[in-house]
């Protein structure tokens, strides 16, 4: 599978499927939708903030007039709002063809925690994400050849655990631990979903994909040297996009891939299958948390 300088380009017709991105209000969300909807597919831009939101589809509709995106409000911190989300997007629709859990929070100033309680890195970027695959879990099924699509980083390799005895960190709260086991939590959670498929032989999915380091607004509260970094280190959005644009479109994948760039310890480049880390395989872990996330969140996966 070595393609080398991967680029958009070689994303063939979407023409028919539907696709959720949350965190399409900005940065990696927003590149994504504008391009997979110019492919031709209906895209579901899912955000929490809807003047954001309005703001990103204007943008989207400014690049391709012909664009079909539609705007769903999606606070991924309130289990409460994603269950309205799931309730309105089954109004609507009867498939899904692509799930790419895109929307992330990093390393905010201080320690924070969500509607339900939770450390604001576990309950968002991983518990939120748990539950929504869950609730669409029904039309994910339906839709032959469907795919879920999970945005990790690259950062889960260094220092990343999943600490069972102490998920919300409340003993010992570090921003960069809570976001790297967030974010070893995410490919966990890949893994074992894509086995889960398989188990029960499913027509789905599981994949997984990290930008490098890609200047976005998740960094926004890290200070000056960040931002020079951004200025004269980090890829541009375009560039960071392109592996969860691979994982959610590239045919003939058997499941649990996961792309990212290669250069510079996987910080810029062209995206390929790259390795986790050995943590983010073991088996027996997958299963422990992904039965804890199911107690957490109150909802039990019906495959």
């Amino acid at each position: 599978m070595d393609q080398s300088g991967w680029k958009s380009e070689r994303i063939t017709s979407q023409d028919g499927k539907i696709i959720i991105i949350t965190g399409a209000n900005s940065g990696l969300g927003l590149e994504a939708s504008s391009i997979l909807s110019a492919k031709g597919a209906k895209v579901i831009m899912a955000v929490r903030n809807l003047a954001k939101g309005n703001d990103a589809v204007s943008k989207t509709l400014h690049k391709n007039k012909n664009a079909d995106v539609e705007l769903m409000q999606l606070d991924l911190s309130d289990f409460n709002s994603i269950h309205r989300f799931s309730e309105e997007f089954h109004a609507k629709y009867s498939k899904l063809n692509v799930l790419i859990n895109n929307a992330g929070i990093m390393y905010p100033k201080a320690r924070e925690i969500t509607k339900q309680g939770f450390e604001t890195h576990l309950g968002t970027n991983h518990l939120g994400h748990f539950l929504l695959t869950g609730l669409v879990l029904d039309l994910l099924k339906n839709t032959p050849h469907s795919r879920v699509v999970t945005q990790s980083s690259a950062l889960h390799k260094y220092g990343g655990d999943i600490h069972l005895d102490d998920l919300n960190l409340e003993k010992n709260y570090d921003k960069a631990k809570a976001y790297a086991q967030s974010k070893l939590a995410n490919l966990l959670f890949t893994y074992e979903l894509d086995r889960r498929f398989k188990k029960h032989k499913l027509n789905c999915i599981s994949v997984a994909a990290h930008p490098g380091y890609t200047a976005t607004s998740l960094q926004r509260s890290q200070g000056l040297l960040v931002a020079l970094a951004n200025q004269f280190i980090a890829q541009k959005i375009e560039m960071g996009t392109l592996p969860v644009l691979r994982a959610s479109t590239e045919d003939g994948l058997a499941g649990a891939e996961y792309f990212g760039p290669t250069k510079w310890f996987e910080i810029r480049g062209y995206p390929e299958q790259v390795n986790s880390s050995d943590k983010s395989y073991d088996t027996e872990l997958a299963k422990k948390l992904w039965d804890v996330s199911e107690t957490l969140v109150g909802f039990k996966y019906n495959f």
